[in-house]
C-alpha cells in the first residue's frame, strides 16, 4: 500500500512538473507578441485582432496550467504569522487539513459551477464575438475545467504526502529546497 502511495505521488508529482514547465513557455510567448503587436501597429501601422485576442489565451494558459504546479511547489499565498515558525508536523497538519477542508472543496466547487458554462460553450462552438477574432472561446474556457482537475489532483497529492509524513514516517513534505522559508 505505502508503495503504490508513493508511486501515485511520484507520477502526480511528475506530471505537474512537466505540464507547469511546459505552460510556463506562456509567458516568453506573450513577450514576444506584445513586441510584434506593438511594432506592427506603431511601425507598420497594422494590427490583427486574433493576434491582440491570443495574449488572452497565452495568458489563461500560463495561469490555469501552473496552479497546481504552484501548489506543488507551495507558491501560493499563505498567512506565515502561523505556519512559519511551526514544525514540520505541525505544518504537515496546517496542510493536511487544509487541503481537506479548504482546497479540495474549493476545487470540487470550482469543477461543479464551471461544467455547464463551459458545457454550453462547447454546445454551440462558441466564438470570439469580434470579427477576424480567434474562433475557439470554447477551448479557452475549457481551461476552467481543467485548472480545477489539475488542482484536485495535485491537491489529493499533497494531502497523501502528508499523511505519508504524519503516519509513516517518511520524508517532511515542506522545508525542502524548493519550499524554503521566506516569511517575515
Amino acid at each position: 500500500m505505502l508503495t503504490f502511495l508513493r508511486t501515485v505521488i511520484r507520477y502526480s508529482d511528475a506530471a505537474t512538473e512537466g505540464l507547469g514547465k511546459t505552460a510556463s513557455w506562456c509567458a516568453i510567448a506573450m513577450v514576444l507578441v506584445t513586441f510584434y503587436i506593438v511594432v506592427s501597429r506603431y511601425v507598420f501601422s497594422s494590427g490583427s485582432i486574433a493576434i491582440q485576442e491570443s495574449l488572452i489565451y497565452l495568458n489563461a494558459l500560463l495561469f490555469m496550467l501552473t496552479c497546481a504546479y504552484t501548489l506543488k511547489h507551495d507558491g501560493h499565498v499563505r498567512v506565515d504569522i502561523f505556519y512559519g515558525p511551526g514544525s514540520p508536523r505541525y505544518k504537515a497538519w496546517v496542510n493536511l487539513l487544509g487541503g481537506l477542508f479548504l482546497l479540495l472543496p474549493v476545487a470540487v466547487f470550482i469543477l461543479w459551477v464551471s461544467w455547464d458554462y463551459v458545457q454550453s460553450s462547447w454546445r454551440i462552438h462558441e466564438t470570439s464575438p469580434e470579427a477576424g477574432g480567434i474562433p475557439y472561446v470554447y477551448l479557452l474556457k475549457s481551461l476552467i475545467v481543467v485548472m480545477a482537475g489539475l488542482v484536485i489532483l495535485q491537491g489529493i497529492t499533497e494531502i497523501l504526502r502528508n499523511v505519508l509524513f504524519l503516519f509513516f514516517d517518511e520524508q517532511p513534505p515542506v522545508e525542502t529546497a524548493d519550499h524554503a522559508d521566506t516569511s517575515i
